[in-house]
């Protein structure tokens, strides 16, 4: 397991005590409390990887000296750990946000987050502008990104640009900010440019109450498209859509089990999406 620099430097001040300790109480033949305590923080760092939130509480106490190593929660581990991978973000909160609520939802449904890869796009960003990413929550590595996706034609005037309007609404063709549970593939079929085509699509189950709940009756859903290429993004009906060998690539990735988060800097949304605000601690 990868420490993260806040661990690290933990572990040698709880080390440099249990050291000065030894050396302050000479002739001790059995483990201190100091050493007890890093002793019991050491073995409990594994179990901590493997459910995804790095806990330390381990306190040593040396002739009235005490050291703390602060608990990190996973999503602040997360953001050390896959920060330098990401590009401009519309928001200082954005990625944390997106971490906060995959892993508070995978606290609280732990059986249906089956895969462990995150779909994260910043809706902040302009549509010319490399705004979608993939994760690989468990390794903590990036898996792809960033790349350009589609917002919703209801969520701006312009062809290309910032999308400024976000509904749930039924006929809205906007998107939708919040997050997904990715659910099932299947061919999808569209049209763009007066020329029908098809795709791989994946199907959302929106997660975020009255912000994304009507996703799966709306048809918004994940999908390639030929109006999404390397240097910008069309329009959709409101669907988080891609280039088309990149959706080939990916979408099988998420499917029955990933999780999709859709993000813009609106303020409204952000303090009270239900994932938003809730804490895997």
């Amino acid at each position: 397991m990868r420490l993260t620099k806040n661990v690290q430097h933990g572990l040698v001040a709880l080390t440099a005590v249990v050291v000065a300790g030894g050396q302050l109480l000479p002739g001790a033949k059995t483990p201190g409390p100091a050493a007890t305590a890093v002793a019991e923080f050491a073995a409990s760092v594994p179990r901590a990887a493997d459910s995804a939130v790095v806990r330390v509480a381990a306190v040593a106490r040396v002739t009235g000296v005490e050291v703390v190593v602060a608990k990190r929660s996973a999503a602040e581990t997360a953001v050390d750990a896959l920060a330098g991978s990401v590009r401009e973000l519309s928001h200082p909160r954005a990625l944390q946000d997106a971490f906060r609520s995959y892993f508070a939802f995978k606290a609280a449904h732990p059986e249906r987050v089956r895969k462990p890869y995150l779909y994260f796009v910043d809706y902040g960003l302009p549509s010319t502008a490399p705004r979608g990413y993939v994760f690989d929550m468990e390794k903590l590595e990036l898996v792809e990104g960033p790349f350009n996706v589609a917002h919703g034609r209801g969520s701006s005037k312009a062809r290309l640009g910032v999308p400024t309007r976000f509904s749930n609404a039924p006929g809205s063709a906007a998107t939708s900010l919040g997050l997904y549970l990715a659910q099932e593939t299947y061919a999808f079929s569209g049209k763009s440019a007066g020329q029908f085509y098809t795709s791989i699509g994946l199907r959302l189950q929106g997660l975020s109450s009255r912000f994304n709940d009507q996703a799966r009756a709306r048809g918004v859903v994940a999908h390639g498209a030929p109006y999404v290429s390397a240097s910008a993004a069309g329009r959709s009906e409101g669907c988080p859509a891609l280039e088309q060998e990149r959706a080939k690539r990916l979408l099988p990735k998420l499917a029955q089990g990933g999780l999709v988060f859709l993000f813009a800097p609106q303020e409204e949304w952000i303090q009270r999406d239900p994932w938003v605000t809730a804490s895997a601690d």
